[in-house]
């Protein structure tokens, strides 16, 4: 089987055959195509927060934010501008170099909530950092505008396979998530698109999803691997926790089928252990949220993570996508790097780390 970098044309059996690889084998390729693309010890660091919480019109069953359910989660006002930029000040102060924006909208509409998030994108292009949004279904004229103010990436993802879709979702369809990636994508915005494991769907529906992935040309610069947080009030609130070599191999055949891409660990991260955090990481997971929450779900704590990948040998790189010039690049990766070996305050001597500081 081709492993050709370019690869557009998977089916489901053939990544069904790399997902079902004896768990080794599946390491050690996945690791390989790891190697042949990126830096093996970097780990890119972003934040991701709500700026719009609660009071979705969507069903989606997995969510908390849904107004169709009753759960601890109610509908907040939107944030301010200076809120945001703040938020994304303090987690550039730990490390991370993408801030994430999420808001629980069925879709953007036009008016002053819009304008308030195109500024909230450029300020937090002001600080130095990578901006993602998750605004929900996007025009393509809305695309454009978030690229005008900056954006580098634009989180929407597929969720399950097409086939599997109706089961989880009937307030958007599936060609409604493909036809938003085109906008992003047509306006020169990187695409963040993956799914979650564990809402009561088969092997081939996981797999499937990574192949509508993987078929895409180009394929998306981040791929986000969740796994359900079972929140209570929700219709998937019964379902039993991923065992985490599922999650493992996911991460695995994602980073087979797309290797280019940068893989990340996202929700349900917290149910890991720091050893299946690593198995995730040898099987080409590059990236993680970093924060003590992930819209309303929780996530480990930034000193946590930060010891994990100093005890692994990992370290935070800078910014990934395309527009960021290669001088940010270098500055960003380096102070993110002595935020690892010293702690948050950046305080030591650098001679223990190895590297240049002014």
């Amino acid at each position: 089987m081709s492993n050709d970098t370019t690869r557009h044309d998977w089916t489901v059996k053939d990544a069904l055959a790399i997902h079902e690889l004896p768990l080794m084998t599946l390491l050690f390729r996945a690791q390989s195509a790891h190697r042949d693309h990126h830096e093996p010890d970097a780990v890119q660091l972003a934040t991701l927060l709500s700026v719009k919480t609660g009071g979705c019109p969507e069903d989606c069953a997995y969510c908390p934010q849904s107004s169709k359910y009753d759960t601890a989660v109610g509908a907040e006002r939107m944030l301010g501008i200076d809120e945001v930029v703040s938020r994304a000040r303090a987690a550039k102060a730990k490390g991370a170099t993408r801030f994430c924006m999420g808001a629980a909208w069925r879709e953007v509409k036009d008016g002053p909530a819009f304008d308030r998030v195109v500024d909230m994108v450029k300020g937090v292009k002001e600080i130095g950092m990578e901006a993602c949004c998750t605004l929900g279904m996007l025009s393509s004229e809305q695309a454009k505008r978030l690229k005008s103010a900056g954006l580098d990436m634009y989180n929407h993802n597929l969720d399950t396979s097409k086939e599997f879709y109706g089961s989880i979702i009937q307030t958007r369809t599936y060609d409604d998530r493909l036809r938003t990636l085109e906008n992003v994508r047509s306006a020169g915005i990187g695409v963040c698109c993956g799914g979650i494991i564990g809402m009561g769907e088969a092997k081939r529906d996981r797999v499937a999803m990574l192949v509508t992935l993987a078929n895409m040309t180009p394929h998306p610069d981040s791929v986000p691997i969740n796994t359900l947080v079972a929140v209570e009030g929700t219709p998937l609130e019964a379902q039993k926790p991923v065992d985490p070599l599922e999650l493992v191999r996911m991460v695995a055949t994602a980073r087979i089928m797309m290797p280019k891409s940068t893989v990340r660990l996202s929700a349900g991260r917290t149910r890991l252990s720091r050893e299946g955090q690593l198995l995730c990481f040898m099987a080409g997971a590059n990236s993680i949220f970093y924060g003590e929450k992930l819209l309303t779900t929780p996530n480990p704590e930034a000193d946590e993570d930060a010891q994990l990948l100093r005890d692994a040998g990992l370290r935070a790189t800078g910014p990934t996508h395309v527009d960021a010039s290669s001088e940010a690049q270098e500055i960003n990766a380096t102070d993110a790097a002595h935020r690892f070996a010293h702690g948050e305050s950046g305080a030591g001597s650098c001679a223990s780390c190895d590297l240049d500081a002014e």
